[in-house]
Parts: C-alpha cells; structure tokens; sequence
C-alpha cells in the first residue's frame, strides 16, 4: 500500500512532467505558427517570381519573333 508521501511526490512528478509537456506543446505550436507562416509567405515569393519569369519569357519570345520578322524583311 502507498504512502500519503510517496503518493504526494508521484503526483508532484506527474505534476513535473505535466508542465514539461505544456510547454513542450506551447513551443511546437509557436513553432509550427512560425513555420505555417514561413511557407505561407515563400509561396507568394515564388507565385511572384513564376510571374517575373513568365513576363521575361514573353519579352524574349517577342524579342526573337521581332528579330526573325526583321531578319526576313532585311
């Protein structure tokens, strides 16, 4: 049979490992916060610079279109 002691200082490290937990679980939310926002903001870096590149490749494909045009006349 168990002590008041021995259950009072079970339940002083449940108590322990507990907070540990909590705060385990605050931090990996926090982080995981951070992260979600991360990706979030990345994905709009590279939508932007997947429009960058497709304004780009247009210009050179009329850019060579011109040149070809003008290859033909000369």
């Amino acid at each position: 049979m168990s002590t008041p002691d021995h259950v009072h200082q079970e339940l002083a490290a449940l108590a322990q490992q507990l907070d540990r937990l909590l705060d385990t679980v605050r931090r990996l939310s926090e982080e995981n916060r951070s992260l979600r926002q991360s990706q979030e903001q990345l994905s709009g870096e590279r939508a932007g610079l997947l429009a960058r590149n497709e304004q780009a490749r247009s210009r050179v494909e009329a850019m060579i279109q011109r040149l070809k045009s003008l290859e033909s006349n000369g």
